[in-house]
């Protein structure tokens, strides 16, 4: 079992010269309903020479699971991972990950990302275009974080109470407790792209293992637990902070301008993939996805944001 790490950061200047080829993703998709939006999803991101790992949770209906293990079987490079059952607020959804990534790790030496996304998730551009991002950026990872303690105080019960995942809830019986010694928490978002090397770090460094034993019993562990473990480890030097999802929220005070804004939005970032894509998407959405899907990246300096960002935060605190 691994318990030291040699610095990605060194590993990762090697990778950066190597663009000999461009990398190759291996997917992990959640699904839980609506198989014809997985479907319409799953098309844009097949290619022949990636990888594809399917959770269907055990939750979903027979024939929800019958219909989208039929449309798989005609895809070689597709695998499903055992179900589970996922609870939402739980800490399954984070097992369900750490399980895809040793299944994948052991399936195929050839990968270099680990992306998860959810079947209701849709790439704003193709692989070819989202290929060459990664391979231009090859050896960091992609992960939206904040500071738990100074920007998101109200969330800290999450982590210093006890909570305990039941069959289909979390229990309401939950007590205080000491958070891990000499551990910075941190919050964020529960989508993420990883390199090879940190999903080996994740699933074999025992270091690790005493992350997973306290957030085993804590709430919405999938928005904190990843975050936490990487920012705490020498994988901090290479994370950058966006995990490359942009999101259509249900608006409630401007729905008629809500459109335009998020279109204006995506035309000015270089987002990959777009989160809650359904039947009841608005047109013109689903319109500009669809116009702009081969366009190329919009440029931006990952290095350089960073370190605004990073100024910025300072003078705050």
């Amino acid at each position: 079992m691994q318990t030291q790490m040699n610095s990605p950061q060194t590993q990762s200047k090697t990778q950066f010269q190597d663009s000999s080829r461009q990398v190759r993703i291996a997917y992990f998709i959640m699904i839980h309903h609506k198989p014809d939006v997985f479907r319409a999803m799953f098309e844009k991101i097949y290619t022949r020479d990636q990888f594809y790992l399917i959770h269907i949770d055990r939750k979903a209906k027979e024939e929800v699971t019958e219909e989208i293990q039929l449309y798989l079987m005609q895809y070689a490079n597709v695998f499903i991972l055992e179900s589970m059952n996922i609870v939402p607020g739980g800490f399954s959804m984070i097992q369900a990950e750490l399980n895809a990534m040793e299944y994948l790790l052991n399936v195929n030496k050839d990968w270099d990302y680990f992306i998860n996304l959810s079947g209701e998730d849709y790439p704003l551009k193709s692989q070819n275009i989202i290929r060459q991002f990664l391979t231009a950026n090859n050896g960091r990872n992609y992960l939206f974080y904040y500071d738990q303690k100074f920007y998101r105080p109200d969330t800290l019960k999450r982590i210093q109470n006890h909570f305990t995942e039941l069959t289909h809830k979390i229990s309401s019986l939950i007590y205080k407790r000491e958070f891990m010694n000499g551990v910075i928490p941190y919050i964020g978002g529960k989508w993420f792209m990883f390199t090879r090397e940190t999903c080996t770090f994740l699933v074999n460094n025992k270091r690790v293992m005493d992350f997973e034993d306290y957030y085993l019993h804590t709430l919405l562990p999938a928005e904190s637990f990843f975050q936490t473990v990487l920012m705490n480890t020498v994988f901090k030097d290479i994370i950058v902070n966006d995990d490359k999802r942009a999101s259509i929220e249900i608006s409630f005070f401007n729905k008629n301008q809500y459109p335009n804004q998020l279109i204006e939005s995506l035309k000015s970032s270089n987002q990959l993939f777009i989160r809650k894509v359904n039947d009841k998407t608005d047109e013109s959405i689903l319109q500009y996805i669809n116009e702009s899907f081969l366009v190329p990246l919009k440029e931006i300096d990952e290095v350089e944001r960073e370190l605004k960002r990073e100024d910025r935060d300072n003078n705050w605190s």
